[in-house]
């Protein structure tokens, strides 16, 4: 399956349905009887008054979950191909993407987290255009209105303005009124929201948006071990992909090893900012499903021994049905 994906050849998108078809067999049997629907952050819905409850069956909502997570997939691989951060062309990141995209079962159904990973993938597109340009404040303001609409969607997704500074640490020189820009950018947003909070006489209730900013990290975590072990194989794919990088990495280009350390970074960010949601959601780690591909992508394509890295998927995908079955 690896080999197939590492070249590129249109039936790969036919694959790739199939493969993300096959990693929603748990859920296909076992369909819940309501799946509840949240889409704006309560603040927001003043805005737009979206449904509290899902206006699609739970067949619906999984399979258009499902074509979301393939439209993001191809994505992805565009993005990833076009600023070639693998070395050349291929699919696989649209098949990690999609794999690391159905691990749990919170990842098949629409999510704020799902959604919000569209403007992940923008701003990964707009992150990797900015190593060869002279000026990037537009590009700044762009990124810090994409980060305050997120934030809409889904509260933590605020996180994400660390994310777009540390993007200009790493591939610009410092400048202030670029990072002065990405403030702007954001505040926009969130002005316009207060004049709508000011106007509908509900204005106290727009200082309670950014009460779960003075949350402290949680010391205890309720979470399930025997569905966590799951990720065992993505650990050791992982491992083996940091492995494999660090092997090439100083005989990388330079923005290929920028663009990896801000994926790094992008990962780690997204991973701790659950707390910022007053209960944790396991959708929330959606956020950690781009940069994760991407390291993934690059140790299948760049590994060697063919039966390790055809094993290693083969587990990946058994644990995936494994524990959505049983």
């Amino acid at each position: 399956m690896i080999k197939q994906f590492r070249s590129i050849n249109p039936l790969n998108i036919i694959l790739l349905i199939g493969i993300s078809t096959l990693l929603r067999i748990g859920i296909f049997i076992d369909l819940p009887l309501q799946i509840s629907f949240q889409f704006l952050e309560p603040f927001a819905r003043l805005l737009l008054n979206a449904p509290s409850e899902s206006p699609f069956s739970p067949l619906t909502n999984v399979l258009i979950a499902q074509v979301l997570l393939i439209i993001q997939a191809l994505l992805f691989n565009q993005i990833i191909n076009t600023h070639g951060l693998l070395g050349k062309p291929t699919y696989l990141p649209s098949l990690m993407y999609v794999t690391a995209g159905s691990l749990l079962s919170p990842f098949l159904i629409i999510s704020p987290g799902l959604v919000c990973n569209f403007m992940i993938l923008w701003m990964i597109e707009k992150f990797l255009s900015i190593y060869k340009r002279d000026e990037v404040r537009s590009v700044m303001y762009d990124l810090g209105m994409i980060v305050a609409f997120g934030t809409l969607i889904y509260f933590p997704f605020i996180s994400m303005l660390v994310v777009v500074w540390i993007s200009l640490i790493i591939f610009r020189p410092f400048n202030w009124r670029e990072w002065f820009t990405v403030i702007t950018g954001f505040i926009t947003i969130f002005f316009f929201l207060a004049v709508y909070y000011f106007w509908n006489d509900s204005l106290d209730q727009f200082y309670n948006i950014w009460v779960p900013l003075t949350s402290k990290f949680p010391r205890n975590l309720r979470i399930n071990l025997y569905d966590s072990l799951v990720l065992i194989p993505v650990f050791v794919i992982l491992v083996s992909g940091f492995f494999q990088l660090q092997q090439n990495f100083f005989r990388s280009v330079v923005q290929l090893r920028k663009s990896f350390q801000l994926l790094f970074f992008m990962f780690l960010i997204g991973l701790l900012s659950f707390y910022l949601k007053q209960n944790l959601v396991l959708y929330h780690f959606l956020f950690c499903v781009p940069p994760a591909s991407a390291l993934m992508a690059y140790y299948f394509l760049h590994a060697k021994r063919r039966w390790l890295y055809e094993s290693l998927y083969f587990v990946l995908i058994s644990s995936i049905l494994y524990f959505q079955i049983f």
